[in-house]
């Protein structure tokens, strides 16, 4: 199947680039120039991958970003945020809102491929196999299984989005409040201390006697999943 790839960007001339280059590689796009036609194209129809300028009109990108894994039908879709802004803060917040990747304007076109391709290799093998895998752990998001060691876990529903969340990006830290965003959703008002009850019930389920707690406390911070190195 061909990889359908949603560009938005307002300059003509990236804009003309990126489709150029997408098309003559085999890959189907589509152009949104301002981030509210971003997000109702992403809705009429899922893609494959995202490029996302982070300076568009009406929503910025980083706002898009957001907006996008808030929702459980784009959530989990790859995202490249492109920015002439390359200060280490910058880039930061790019992650953290969600992106899977960022590049500095300029870019090469050699470099933006080689980062399309490994994102949608990661995301082709977690489709077929209905999961993801990070260390001992295996979610399978279609069955809504747990595995880890071997053995299943018995999760309840929030306490499996909140692993699925924390397993899609092994080792970022979340605050409370980027956590329920992801897991409870914008519109529904949770108290910020309910994802710490629920925090303590999956690292009860995952823990291990012996072994460090699966899930990671940064202090003044938030949470983590913990990467074995």
């Amino acid at each position: 199947m061909t990889p359908y790839v949603l560009i938005v960007e307002d300059e003509t001339a990236i804009s003309t680039l990126l489709e150029y280059n997408l098309q003559r590689e085999g890959f189907e796009t589509a152009l949104a120039t301002d981030g509210d036609l971003a997000l109702l194209m992403a809705k009429e129809r899922t893609p494959d991958l995202i490029i996302l300028d982070w300076m568009i009109p009406k929503l910025s990108g980083v706002e898009v970003c957001r907006r996008l894994r808030r929702k459980e039908d784009t959530a989990s879709i790859p995202i490249i945020m492109l920015s002439a802004r390359g200060e280490e803060d910058d880039r930061v917040m790019g992650l953290d809102v969600g992106a899977d990747d960022y590049l500095v304007k300029p870019f090469s076109m050699p470099e933006l491929f080689a980062r399309i391709r490994a994102l949608l290799r990661r995301t082709e093998s977690n489709a077929l196999s209905g999961g993801i895998k990070v260390g001992e752990l295996e979610i399978d998001t279609k069955a809504h299984r747990v595995m880890q060691a071997g053995q299943e876990i018995h999760l309840g529903p929030t306490e499996f989005r909140l692993l699925e969340h924390f397993m899609r990006r092994p080792g970022q830290v979340f605050s409370r409040e980027q956590l329920l965003d992801a897991v409870w959703g914008h519109d529904v008002y949770v108290e910020a201390r309910t994802v710490d009850v629920h925090i303590g019930r999956l690292r009860k389920a995952l823990k291990i006697e012996d072994r460090p707690d699966p899930i990671r406390t940064v202090r003044s911070a938030g949470y983590a999943l913990r990467v074995e190195r």
